[in-house]
């Protein structure tokens, strides 16, 4: 971790949002399984890989922030902390939101138009709901999306 602080990939300090959230996540934690049961069948979670062409706005992490953590509540999930990084004033930028259900990762390449989007929930949440406010605040024209249960039980 302390190699992770001196590239400055580690924030000591929470963004603003995760400071909003923190009452949400201090929730009490139920004795249940978290896994998931749809069309007849069991599994961790649905893992989505996103990929967004055409895209505008990806190389401010602050708003990049804001962004992925109303996708993560619109999708009913329960932020923890998040953190990005910005790779040069005119670079792309890579961060996550750790949700209490898993994640929302994110890496830009502004030059080319492109993010690509890692979205992993399990329990109730519906990550399909981040997709619209990700492609309207980045003004995605083409959107790919390629969709995995994770830890299916057979």
């Amino acid at each position: 971790m302390n190699a992770l602080a001196q590239l400055g990939m580690v924030s000591d300090s929470p963004s603003n949002i995760q400071m909003s959230s923190a009452s949400s996540a201090a929730l009490p934690e139920e004795s249940k399984d978290y896994f998931v049961e749809k069309d007849g069948m069991k599994f961790a979670g649905t893992h989505l890989l996103v990929d967004l062409w055409d895209a505008t706005n990806l190389g401010d992490p602050d708003l990049i922030d804001r962004t992925l953590c109303e996708a993560a509540v619109t999708a009913g999930a329960t932020i923890l902390h998040s953190h990005f990084h910005h790779f040069s004033p005119n670079g792309g930028v890579s961060g996550v939101v750790v949700l209490a259900e898993s994640h929302i990762s994110i890496h830009t390449w502004p030059e080319r138009n492109f993010a690509a989007v890692d979205i992993f929930m399990c329990g109730a949440c519906d990550p399909h709901l981040a997709i619209p406010v990700m492609q309207r605040t980045f003004g995605a024209a083409r959107v790919e999306c390629d969709e995995q249960r994770r830890g299916r039980v057979f």
